[in-house]
């Protein structure tokens, strides 16, 4: 078996709908623009309130994906 790095980030994601929609809308998104995606683990739900209604999901994603030395090449901080 190879041995693999991976980076990870953090998104939040939203929907009107649902948590799992927020979550789903999070790893479409990134999915546009990083490759090699392996895991994301939800690590915080919460909900925007006004008027005494849910009006918003919120769903913070940490996404995994794998390294890819050349992506970071030059790149400074």
């Amino acid at each position: 078996m190879s041995e693999s790095v991976y980076n990870v980030i953090e998104l939040i994601g939203t929907s009107a709908e649902s948590w799992e929609q927020a979550t789903s809308n999070a790893v479409t998104e990134a999915a546009t623009t990083l490759r090699d995606l392996r895991v994301a683990r939800v690590i915080e739900q919460d909900v925007v309130v006004e008027g005494g209604r849910i009006t918003l999901y919120r769903t913070k994603v940490r996404l995994s994906f794998k390294h890819e030395t050349s992506a970071f090449e030059g790149f400074d901080e």
